[in-house]
């Protein structure tokens, strides 16, 4: 059996901050407290850059090397659109895409 849903990925830097805290805390906490997705993931880049063209890596001689962060996460349309609703004032512009998916399930 198949279930319709959404899959959304969002794009940060470990450097974003939040409102009160880091922004990937924040963002796990509303996905998780507030909506309890279906599953979140993030995942930590070794290397990557932004609009403003300027490369982030992980690198020996930097201590702090502002490394791009991907959180991942799926659930139904409406639970989706909730969470995307409560991240819009957290997350930048341009950094949140979304697509269907098909979700396989016994």
């Amino acid at each position: 059996m198949a279930k319709e849903m959404l899959m959304v990925r969002i794009y940060l830097s470990e450097a974003d901050h939040g409102k009160r805290n880091a922004l990937i805390n924040e963002i796990m906490a509303i996905l998780h407290d507030r909506h309890r997705v279906h599953g979140v993931t993030v995942f930590r880049g070794i290397a990557g850059f932004g609009a403003g063209g300027v490369v982030h890596s992980a690198d020996l001689l930097r201590i702090s090397a502002h490394l791009p962060l991907v959180v991942e996460f799926f659930d139904d349309e409406k639970v989706v659109t909730s969470a995307l609703a409560a991240l819009a004032d957290l997350v930048p512009p341009r950094h949140i895409v979304s697509w269907p998916i098909t979700c396989h399930v016994e």
